[in-house]
């Protein structure tokens, strides 16, 4: 009997340690590839390679609206960027050479740019006098132009003296500011 109570404990012990030991097995997990066609492998490439081409297609019109951005930005400083004269005179300061050498090299990048460069003036002066110095402040920066290698064909000057001012103030500052040769495009 001692016998029968041994077997029965073994066997009582042993039906649940393997109920538990297969019940803790990792079942067999299927690939979802395997199941697959073929095809769709292909039309995942497919999808990849539409995806990357869309991705370069996306930096290459980044990079061009940069470079549209960049345009636009010389132009704009290219027009907006003013040589300041001194009092009575329509000779050159450094600042405004270095200036122009920008201008210069902004022209030979845009051959297909012409530029009208207007001459203006302080309200000092008659305005007979004025229309004179602001023509030989035009033409002082057309011929310098010009020594630097742009066509003279592409630029045409004009003076308008003191008709025109940038700032309506009687004082050296807005006089200062109307002293100036400005830019436009033709």
């Amino acid at each position: 009997m001692y016998k029968k109570i041994r077997i029965f404990f073994l066997l009582f012990m042993a039906i649940p340690g393997l109920i538990l030991t297969a019940s803790c097995t990792k079942k067999p997990v299927l690939s979802e590839q395997a199941d697959m066609p073929q095809y769709q492998d292909d039309a995942y490439d497919s999808d990849t390679s539409k995806s990357t081409d869309i991705e370069e297609s996306g930096l290459y019109d980044a990079e061009r609206l940069a470079q549209k951005t960049a345009i636009q930005e010389a132009k704009e400083n290219f027009l907006n960027e003013n040589i300041y004269f001194g009092f009575d005179k329509a000779s050159l300061s450094m600042t405004a050479q270095e200036k122009l050498m920008i201008k210069a090299s902004w022209m030979q990048n845009n051959p297909a740019a012409s530029i009208i460069i207007e001459g203006h003036c302080d309200e000092r002066g008659t305005t007979e006098y004025n229309i004179a110095l602001g023509d030989r402040r035009a033409e002082k920066v057309k011929s310098f132009m010009m020594e630097l290698g742009v066509d003279d064909s592409r630029i045409q000057t004009v003076s308008y003296g003191e008709e025109r001012p940038a700032d309506s103030g009687h004082n050296e500052d807005a006089w200062q500011l109307n002293r100036r040769a400005r830019f436009t495009l033709k």
